[in-house]
């Protein structure tokens, strides 16, 4: 494999003409620069990418760092549809992206600059941390550029995407008002998720609206998790056969409202209307195919990209982006008038 030195060699310059030829310094020729290329291309070489990282003090990597990454979460396709998005912006301005995952025990060993430090990432995509999280004061504190997802906080150095959590869950609530339902409760996620917050808040507003009293009782926590939503609604359906419809915070709790469902005789959606959040891949093909709110996921890695590199490349940025929803109707929802 050709090197630097086999290159400046041939071309009669010195290493250090050869290194700045190719790392675009601007205090040599045209000349000079165009016949090192032409030599380097000639030769086959190809640079090492470490070794220029310790020169341009770039490493040309970000990463996504997911809190909590799991076997349940690869059913709903959330992480990795963002991690596409990401990666595919993400080479378009040349850089490379790394997964990497923590959780408690890794933060209590492990502080947030440390474990960027050691993978050489210039900045940091953060997905899946609670609104709790310990490292969330250390991202603010940090001096490495970091966007979160579904985190909305802003700094120097820090920024986050979202969806409008809020008007997408007032939009599945109020299409369920408009197919003539009243009794209806929410499967949300967990008090600690900042999603969870805004997706009650237009559940209420919808309710609200419509001038349809909430049952604080009516409002579950499936902890975003299929198995914990189909537990907390085989109780809560036995109990309370008036419900007529669920609107769920994620996909995946919807399809755990479907199971118990399924356990207790209630037919979907004849007695029961279900809506959903996310718009997973498996929800078109559930049995009766889901209602839901999307989310453009592939699209969220995207934005984090550009919020990124806004703050890489010292750009001027408000550090926030916020992307729409959109209801899609499927099967299951009946209309009740």
């Amino acid at each position: 494999m050709a090197t630097v030195k086999d290159i400046a060699k041939q071309a009669g310059v010195s290493v250090t003409t050869v290194s700045r030829a190719l790392n675009g310094y601007d205090d040599v020729s045209e000349k000079t620069r165009a016949r090192i290329r032409e030599i380097a291309e000639s030769l086959n070489y190809s640079p090492n990418a470490m070794a220029r990282s310790l020169v341009t003090n770039q490493s040309k990597t970000i990463g996504l760092l997911v809190s909590g990454l799991s076997e349940e979460g690869a059913k709903d396709h959330f992480t990795f549809d963002v991690l596409n998005g990401l990666n595919d912006r993400a080479s378009e301005y040349g850089y490379d992206l790394i997964l990497f995952n923590t959780n408690s025990a890794k933060q209590r060993v492990k502080s947030y600059a440390q474990l960027c430090r050691e993978r050489r990432v210039e900045g940091v995509i953060l997905q899946g941390v609670k609104v709790d999280d310990p490292y969330l004061q250390e991202v603010i504190e940090s001096d490495i550029p970091c966007v979160l997802i579904d985190i909305p906080i802003t700094g120097k150095n820090v920024g986050y995407v979202t969806t409008d959590n809020v008007l997408g869950a007032y939009e599945a609530v109020r299409y369920l008002i408009k197919q003539g339902h009243e009794a209806i409760a929410f499967m949300n996620g967990h008090e600690k998720a900042y999603v969870s917050g805004k997706r009650l808040e237009g559940y209420n507003q919808a309710m609200a609206e419509a001038g349809v009293p909430v049952d604080a009782s009516w409002v579950l926590n499936g902890e975003f998790s299929e198995p914990v939503a189909r537990d907390q609604a085989l109780r809560f359906l036995q109990e309370h056969r008036e419900v007529t419809a669920m609107f769920c915070s994620s996909d995946l709790m919807a399809l755990g409202v479907m199971q118990a469902s399924k356990r207790l005789g209630v037919t979907v959606p004849k007695d029961l209307s279900i809506v959903g959040y996310d718009d997973i891949v498996i929800a078109e093909y559930a049995h009766p195919s889901l209602t839901t709110v999307a989310q453009d996921k592939f699209q969220m890695g995207s934005a984090a990209a550009d919020l990124l590199m806004d703050f890489l490349q010292g750009k001027e940025t408000s550090g926030e982006k916020i992307l729409p929803t959109n209801l899609v109707i499927r099967d299951s929802v009946t209309r009740l008038r």
